[in-house]
């Protein structure tokens, strides 16, 4: 069985959802919002949404902010819940180029227990910055997995199955904040889940509205690297087997 939904965390905003959560429909997927404790504008303005569109529209919501991974994972139980087998996570800014969403769709299809892992195209828009950034990330990852099967741990634009998700979840603390998106991908291939990378536009972002907290969420994620670093040198003579094995 294939039944995947697109799943959006939302924190605070209300000026590009709506747009988003139009373009998601577009393709025919049901799709689950995640509020995250947003301020009463955004959280007035998804109560309108599942309004107008009852029983394709779901709308799940936090009490308080706890975190973007915090949010993917309460997506994760409500759609396995719902009888969902994968779930399509976009994030909720507009940065993410919809169109692509069939791409994924087929792609997960074809490889139901694989990560379908969005590998961004930037345009113009990307801050510099943040562009050179990533390539640390993409190093630790690299290093973490001893592989470069993994080519953007950052992008939220990607199709997981659920089930090695919620197995994964139960045996251990992911990262609840902007350290969740590249660590899942790093357990989960640790766990022996295929990621299959797939080339996709993002600019940035629609609504000019970012929740990166650069003390706090960079040291979120240097904690992350870390804790994996270590976790990959216990695996690591699995990790040098299962080269061998696909050498």
């Amino acid at each position: 069985m294939f039944k995947p939904c697109v799943m959006i965390p939302v924190y605070d905003h209300e000026h590009a959802i709506g747009a988003v959560v139009e373009a998601v429909l577009a393709h025919g997927l049901p799709c689950m919002l995640v509020d995250d404790g947003s301020k009463p504008s955004c959280a007035r303005v998804l109560d309108q949404l599942a309004a107008a569109h009852p029983g394709t529209v779901v709308l799940v919501r936090h009490a308080v902010n706890q975190g973007k991974g915090a949010a993917v994972l309460t997506g994760f139980r409500s759609a396995a819940q719902a009888g969902y087998t994968h779930l399509l996570q976009v994030d909720a800014d507009g940065q993410h180029n919809t169109d692509d969403i069939p791409r994924f769709v087929a792609l997960a299809r074809l490889h139901p227990h694989a990560v379908i892992a969005g590998c961004p195209v930037y345009d113009q828009s990307v801050p510099k910055l943040r562009l050179y950034a990533r390539y640390l990330t993409h190093v630790w990852i690299w290093i973490n997995t001893l592989s470069f099967a993994i080519r953007d741990s950052m992008c939220g634009f990607r199709i997981y199955p659920v089930a090695p998700v919620l197995s994964l979840d139960a045996r251990c603390a992911l990262g609840k904040r902007m350290n969740f998106d590249s660590e899942i991908l790093v357990r989960l291939f640790w766990d022996e889940v295929q990621v299959v990378n797939l080339p996709t536009r993002v600019t940035y972002p629609s609504d000019g509205v970012s929740h990166f907290m650069a003390f706090r969420d960079n040291v979120l994620i240097s904690r992350m690297h870390t804790v994996l670093f270590f976790g990959m040198l216990i695996r690591l003579p699995k990790l040098l087997a299962r080269k061998w094995r696909s050498a």
